[in-house]
This record gives structure tokens, C-alpha cells and sequence, in this order.
């Protein structure tokens, strides 16, 4: 899935550690990144390694860093929801991360805050904003001024399995991801529940579902949703970032668990309703932008109601509560500085 992303940003890996293999449990991903990283970083011996956000890979990279004595930096530090299995395992994930690294490089005041509360040193911590929102504005700002690449997305989505009408913003719809470990089983079923029913309450508007490759998430989805019972549900493959930030930018209400969208589409304007129980982006929701549902179909009805009712009414223009789209800059200036100042040491 990330190969596509990192080409629209003209990147391509240097090592891809292939590790990724069908039904594979959280204990052979984290196996399989610590062998296949070991190598790597041996033969490269690099003077820092910087781990992003909260995946197993993140920790996984950031435990092999410290067997060999490489610095860690952590970007998208802070983040926490006071609960180790609520995102999970993100949760335990970001707090073992901030135990091992240097230098932190917290999103938010709130997150700066919670690194602080835990005993990590003032000097280590840099509020940077989110590299996310770095991407998105650089993307946003191109589909604004580039003809081409909005034709270009235009033909992804339709490829895709959008329908014109939606990928042509002629007729309103509800744009929705999901893919939390913590809700598989009862959880999916009840969103998938409440999806069914909003689509009947509202045929006017699609719904718009890109499911997430897990097959514990497809086989849910589409024993639920597909068919062609519901004519405005569409279940489509993953989109590539391109599509995706396209479709996101002129949706009419989001439903995600996605901790990414949940800080892209406050700067998007878009209203999300959040498939979890607790956040640990609660910026979020003080703009009012984001409501939290869970995975509760009655929750989730209702609030989708105020919003395609206008009861949950949609500003005219976003809240950058998660970054000004310059906190690349700020993480490597810190990082040299913080090189420079240890070499005159």
C-alpha cells in the first residue's frame, strides 16, 4: 500500500525488508522487522534513526536502534489515550518508543505536555506540528494549481470504482475507512450495521468505502455491505494517496478509526465522525469538527444524522490544529543542531 504514496512524493525505498506475509500475528511482524533491520543497520551504521507515529514497525525499528546504540529520534511523539489497549497495540507501541528515544518531536502542546508529565528532559522535546499535514498541504496546494493531476486523480477514482457522479462532486457522499484491531469481530459488524441502515435512510448521498486489504476486515465488510442490495454502497480496493486526499477533500462527513484522517480533515474543513472509544488526537475535538462514536450503530446514526441533516453544521474553511505544514523543517534543524552541539562537546 505505501509503495504508490511515496511515489507521488518521488521516493523509493532504498531496502524493503519484504516482511509482510498472509495471516501473519503482531508477534511475526515484530520478529521479522528486528532480524531484517538488524543487518541493515550493522552495514550502515547510521548516526541517528528516526521512527514516525505508532506502528509496529516504529517500535520495532526504534528496539533494533537501541541493541546497537543508534539514537532515536520520534516524530509524532506524545500521543496517548491513558489506555494499553485502546488503540492497540499503537498505544504501547508509541509509549515504549518515547522510553527509548532521544529527541521527541511532539505534534501538539498537549502532546509536548504528556512527554513532559512522564520525566522526559524540556530540551528533548520539540513541538514540530505533524509531518502529515506537511504532506497534505504540499498535495492539496498541487491538485489546487495543477489541472493535470486533478484529471489524474479523477481517473484513479473512477478507476477505482467511484462513481462519476461523487468523483465529479455532482452528488454528495459519505467517504469511510476502517481497520482497528481492537474492533474486529462485533465491532466491524456493528459499523457495517449502521452503514447498511444510513444507507437506506439516505439515498441520496453514497457511501463510499475503500476496505483495508486485512482479510479479517474484508471478510466482515463484504459479508455485510456487498451485494448489490445497497445500489449507493461501494466497496472499492485501497486508494493511493493521490485519490484518496481528492476524495477526502469533498466529502460530506468522514467515518474512520484512521488516527491520520482524524488530523487531515480538520485542516480539510470535513467533519468526522471517529469509529473508536477514545482518541488520542483530542485537538480534534475541540475544533467540533470531530465527534467519537465508537463502534456503536446507535451513536453512529445519530451523529451521522446531525451532520447530513445540518444539525452538525460544516465551517467554510479548516482548522490547522495539527500543523502548519513546516514541521519537516523543524525536526531536521532541531536534529542538526542537536549533531552540531554534541561535535563541539
Amino acid at each position: 500500500m505505501s509503495a504508490k504514496v511515496l511515489g507521488i512524493f518521488g521516493l523509493k525505498p532504498d531496502v524493503d525488508l519484504d516482511v509482510m506475509q498472509a495471516g501473519q500475528t503482531l508477534t511475526d511482524v515484530t520478529v521479522r522487522i528486528l532480524a531484517g533491520l538488524q543487518a541493515h543497520l550493522e552495514q550502515l551504521k547510521p548516526d541517528w534513526l528516526v521512527v514516525q507515529g505508532d506502528t509496529t514497525t516504529t517500535f520495532t525499528a526504534a528496539l533494533a536502534a537501541f541493541y546497537q546504540k543508534i539514537p532515536v529520534a520520534h516524530v509524532e511523539a506524545g500521543l496517548r489515550t491513558g489506555d494499553i489497549y485502546a488503540p492497540w497495540p499503537e498505544e504501547m507501541n508509541r509509549r515504549l518508543v518515547s522510553e527509548i528515544a532521544i529527541l521527541h518531536f511532539p505534534p501538539t502542546e498537549a502532546a509536548a505536555s504528556n512527554l513532559l508529565r512522564e520525566g522526559v528532559a524540556p530540551e528533548r522535546v520539540l513541538v514540530t506540528g505533524n509531518t502529515g499535514i506537511d504532506a497534505l498541504k504540499w498535495l492539496t496546494g498541487r491538485l489546487n494549481e495543477d489541472g493535470s493531476l486533478r484529471a489524474q486523480a479523477r481517473g484513479e477514482l473512477l478507476g477505482a470504482g467511484v462513481p462519476v457522479a461523487a468523483a465529479d462532486n455532482e452528488r454528495p457522499y459519505v467517504l469511510i475507512t476502517g481497520h482497528r484491531r481492537e474492533s474486529f469481530g462485533a465491532g466491524f459488524e456493528s459499523i457495517c450495521a449502521a452503514i447498511g441502515e444510513l444507507a437506506e435512510r439516505y439515498p441520496d448521498h453514497d457511501f463510499i468505502y475503500p476496505v483495508h486489504p486485512n482479510p479479517r476486515v474484508r471478510e466482515t465488510v463484504y459479508a455485510k455491505l456487498g451485494g448489490a442490495s445497497r445500489a449507493n454502497v461501494y466497496l472499492i480496493d485501497p486508494l493511493d494517496y493521490l485519490p484518496f486526499v481528492a476524495l477526502m477533500s469533498n466529502a460530506s462527513l468522514i467515518l474512520t478509526d484512521s488516527g491520520g484522517v482524524q488530523e487531515e480533515a480538520p485542516s480539510l474543513g470535513r467533519r468526522v465522525v471517529v469509529l473508536r472509544d477514545v482518541t488520542e488526537r483530542m485537538e480534534g475535538l475541540e475544533t467540533g469538527l470531530i465527534r467519537l462514536a465508537g463502534t456503536d450503530k446507535q451513536k453512529i446514526l445519530s451523529d451521522v444524522a446531525d451532520a447530513l441533516s445540518g444539525a452538525w453544521a460544516q465551517p467554510e474553511q479548516g482548522c490547522d490544529v495539527y500543523g502548519d505544514g513546516k514541521a519537516s523543517d523543524r525536526v531536521l534543524d532541531t536534529m542538526c543542531a542537536y549533531v552540531r552541539a554534541k561535535q563541539e562537546r
